[in-house]
């Protein structure tokens, strides 16, 4: 059978052979099995032994003095608990761990609290503001409102500076290839195309700092800031762009005072943790028609307030950031790529004749017009070297002013 031996070092286990052996052959075993000398053993069916620190004390403990008495004279049986003070210092032998659960060992507390993921609202973004030059914004949400008429869904990524306080200002969007549906928007991503883009933006003195897409018509019925699918997104676009600066920004239509529809802007940055649980694979990423769009499945339970869910509001993920705006060193006259019809050398033509009385790098400061260039310049001299005039609004040199005219009279 199996004794507990409680001492100041917490509770032990011994096993005996039956309640018929006595006191003797009991403090035999404990000197065996919990190394304690029979000569410093004092034993006793009453707890308040422990508390007795000097030997006269213990002395008075008087119940399993007798070597000779049986244990089952005391009714210990099976279980029961035997209180052992003794004098002098030993090794305690803690207990075998052995690897465990999921996780391959013994998991602490520590452990526990570091596996869990947490969601709380996180109240600041990194970036200061957000400034968007007034031409690029007004040619994106123009494009949207009267050509598609918020009926499909548009997006592109935004180029600028961000400032040592941590404002954003956008100069120019790149709209790449894309398809975009009532509810999707999928781009098509062309390295080729984008190699130009960030080489233009380079000599620009610019570089990509966000991502910006409209919300259709249909989108006034629902009631969520985001969807699942576009917290998806947002998320691996500044996933990828590693840039805690990062904005999305969305564009929609909004009912105003006299029942008609303005188009607004909203800015967010996604949150800390959002990038966190989308680069650690947490989110779901099949979105079935029957999930609820306000809110984004996570793959494990996560915690948000006291609850374990995996079904997190996805406002939970968005960070608010201030809109200002400002003018910026480049024009958007010049027609904007991948949209319905495609930009040919016809439209540098027009651009250059319609721009006459401008200085001539005046004439070329617009992004849209430097990406056509760039498709037939060395991106590796001349798109740096033209972007550089632009940046610095230098003279042209007279060769490539010629070659770029010579381009537009050939078309």
């Amino acid at each position: 059978m199996m004794l507990r031996i409680r001492s100041r070092d917490g509770l032990e286990r011994v096993a005996v052979e039956s309640p018929h052996i006595t006191i003797a052959q009991l403090k035999a075993i404990i000197q065996s099995q919990l190394k304690i000398p029979i000569h410093n053993q004092t034993l006793s069916t009453n707890q308040n032994i422990l508390l007795a620190y000097a030997h006269g004390d213990r002395s008075k403990f008087m119940d399993m003095s007798n070597p000779n008495t049986l244990l089952s004279s005391l009714n210990l049986s099976h279980g029961s608990i035997v209180y052992l003070a003794y004098e002098g210092e030993r090794t305690v032998a803690g207990p075998s761990i052995h690897p465990a659960g999921s996780f391959g060992r013994k998991m602490t507390m520590d452990d526990l609290i570091a596996r869990q993921m947490r969601i709380t609202r996180q109240e600041n973004p990194h970036c200061e503001l957000v400034s968007f030059d007034r031409d690029c914004a007004n040619a994106f949400q123009h494009y949207v409102n009267e050509t598609l008429a918020f009926a499909v869904k548009r997006g592109g990524f935004m180029y600028g500076t961000v400032s040592t306080e941590g404002k954003v200002e956008v100069d120019f969007i790149y709209e790449p290839p894309q398809q975009g549906t009532e509810d999707n928007l999928l781009f098509f991503r062309d390295q080729d195309e984008e190699r130009l883009v960030e080489a233009i933006a380079v000599g620009l003195g610019m570089r990509k700092v966000g991502f910006i897409f409209t919300q259709t018509i249909s989108r006034e019925r629902k009631d969520y800031t985001l969807s699942n699918r576009e917290v998806l997104q947002a998320a691996e676009f500044h996933s990828e762009s590693g840039l805690k600066e990062w904005v999305t920004a969305v564009v929609k239509l909004e009912v105003n005072e006299d029942g008609g529809a303005d188009v607004h802007f909203e800015a967010f940055q996604m949150s800390d943790v959002c990038i966190k649980l989308f680069k650690e694979g947490w989110f779901e990423t099949d979105i079935q028609e029957d999930f609820d769009p306000k809110l984004s499945k996570m793959k494990k339970d996560v915690v948000v307030g006291v609850k374990d869910t995996r079904d997190v509001d996805n406002d939970f993920f968005l960070v608010v950031v201030k809109i200002f705006d400002h003018q910026g060193p480049l024009s958007t006259t010049f027609p904007i790529e991948n949209r319905n019809v495609p930009v040919t050398m016809k439209a540098l033509k027009n651009h250059l004749d319609r721009s006459k009385g401008l200085t001539f790098v005046k004439r070329i400061s617009d992004f849209h017009l430097l990406l056509l260039l760039a498709r037939v310049l060395d991106v590796s001299s001349d798109v740096p070297a033209l972007a550089e005039c632009v940046q610095t609004q230098t003279p042209v040199p007279e060769g490539y002013k010629i070659l770029i005219e010579s381009m537009a009279s050939a078309a």
